[in-house]
């Protein structure tokens, strides 16, 4: 299977989470082309209690550590629809995933951009390879609807609202 088949999988998780009226961003890991674990945007639902912490990316994590499979961390690869913020960021480099694939940059929160060699020895010293805009006009334009219904208020008129809606 290829990256985009992957993505295909990531960003069936990202229409859950809209569907739901969450935040679209999915996530899954891929271990030996199978998925071990997925996640979707929570606690983003204007009118419920909002979590910063139930990112897509924690929660596959999350699903990955009570799988218990035995499996090498440094042969995961982490399929987001949405380049990872700086606390996901950490909590992969963290994890030992030693593969990154986004589809959408995040112009706001992104964390991907971090020069590793300036951070502390338990982030430095972990280097990830990092596969950007695979599918990203999917991902785009699943952001373009989200942010262009006026029901959805998570992250209405941000850097990145306006990044999506302005671009083409």
């Amino acid at each position: 299977m290829t990256h985009e088949d992957f993505m295909e999988k990531a960003l069936a998780e990202a229409y859950l989470a809209y569907s739901r009226g969450e935040f679209p961003v999915g996530c899954i890991i891929v271990h030996e082309n199978r998925v071990v674990a997925s996640g979707a945007r929570q606690g983003t639902v204007i009118g419920a209690p909002v979590s910063e912490t139930d990112h897509a990316e924690i929660l596959a994590l999350k699903q990955l550590e009570s799988a218990e499979l035995p499996m090498d961390r440094h042969r995961l690869t982490l399929y987001s629809t949405l380049e990872p913020c700086l606390m996901c960021w950490g909590a992969i480099l963290i994890s030992g995933i030693r593969s990154v694939v986004y589809a959408y940059e995040d112009v706001m929160g992104g964390g991907t951009r971090c020069n590793l060699a300036q951070l502390p020895e338990l982030y430095s010293g972990r280097p990830v390879t990092l596969v950007r805009h695979v599918l990203r006009e999917q991902s785009r334009d699943l952001f373009k609807r989200y942010f262009s219904n006026p029901d959805n208020g998570y992250w209405k008129d941000s850097l990145l609202s306006r990044y999506t809606l302005d671009n083409v």
